[in-house]
């Protein structure tokens, strides 16, 4: 394991050996889930950042046990899976999407461990559950936001990669936007990267000297381009408004929470978890939601965007899942 992990996260591996049964003590005791996060990219990146919030926070209230390791390659990333299974931990997170085959194929090897993986695949057996990003609702809302206060009717929106996840956030961001305000304009760049905000950054400048006004950041970064060049952004999953209270109007929050909650809950109960978790993003879950900056916005925009709100929340209106690439 020494080869595979960062000091700060080899502490963090090693504080799980060393207390392994202590811990399995406790959890036989307290019912708790044992827990272990992997995740590719640092903890502070935008996506990882709600997750680890929510296994933490699941933790604190004595929900699970949470163990982590950040920053792990792909090529290690199997092995990881590995010696955590063989930890004895009862559920494994993590994101398959660039090891697909070598993340099921680990699962398949440990049949009495759960998997929960972000994916764009489907589940797989009694214990390869998967789930998708979907704070899509909350995007479309501020998009109409957006659509109601753009004084170029031109948007930009920089993204990590063309997956499914990721452009369904951004049609969902365009459609909103479209539905208050016809004459939009839309411009989309992908970074190829999850976690470069430097290059985010760079990507919302061209697309703002190429007329947007406001742009989306799916990625950490875009909001600084937007920033140095005095217009406006939304951001998605975390709030940004404090770190950018002049640029940032709106957020397309994500909620983690009640995707653990549901998976530990079929834990407890014994149920298979090879099954799709990714209804539990949704609205009517609590899973995404908006948060916004009134006194930057027109009184009639918001209202309009609260009923659009609770008809989201009440079923009668849904939110088109559009996963092709935006163009």
């Amino acid at each position: 394991m020494f080869n595979l992990f960062s000091r700060r996260r080899f502490i963090t591996v090693v504080t799980a050996v060393s207390l392994l049964p202590v811990l399995g003590a406790a959890s036989m005791a307290d019912d708790k889930i044992k827990v272990a996060g992997i995740h590719a990219s640092p903890v502070e990146n935008a996506w990882n950042s709600r997750i680890h919030e929510a296994l933490q926070s699941a933790a604190d209230d004595g929900l699970i046990e949470y163990v982590w390791s950040e920053g792990v390659s792909g090529t290690d990333y199997a092995r990881a899976m590995r010696e955590y299974a063989e930890q004895g931990v009862d559920l494994i997170w993590g994101e398959s999407y660039a090891v697909e085959n070598e993340a099921r194929q680990v699962a398949q090897d440990y049949p009495d461990v759960a998997f929960l993986m972000g994916s764009s695949g489907g589940p797989s057996g009694d214990n390869f559950g998967v789930f998708g990003t979907r704070n899509h609702e909350a995007a479309y809302l501020a998009g109409m936001l957006a659509g109601s206060i753009s004084e170029t009717n031109t948007f930009g929106s920089v993204g990590g990669y063309p997956i499914p996840e990721v452009n369904l956030l951004i049609n969902a961001f365009r459609d909103g936007v479209s539905e208050v305000n016809p004459n939009a304009e839309f411009l989309n760049a992908f970074i190829g990267t999850w976690f470069d905000p430097p290059k985010a950054k760079e990507a919302a400048i061209a697309q703002i000297d190429a007329g947007a006004d406001i742009i989306f950041g799916e990625r950490i970064g875009t909001a600084d381009g937007a920033k140095e060049r005095g217009v406006l952004a939304v951001g998605s999953l975390i709030d940004y408004t404090e770190r950018y209270p002049d640029t940032v109007f709106a957020n397309a929050i994500w909620n983690y929470r009640p995707t653990v909650e549901a998976i530990v809950a079929d834990i407890k109960a014994d149920k298979p978890v090879g099954k799709d978790y990714t209804e539990f993003s949704f609205m009517k879950y609590g899973g995404n939601d908006i948060i916004f900056v009134s006194e930057k916005l027109p009184p009639n925009a918001i209202a309009t965007m609260e009923a659009k709100r609770q008809a989201i929340k009440d079923g009668s209106f849904e939110v088109p899942i559009n996963p092709d690439e935006p163009s």
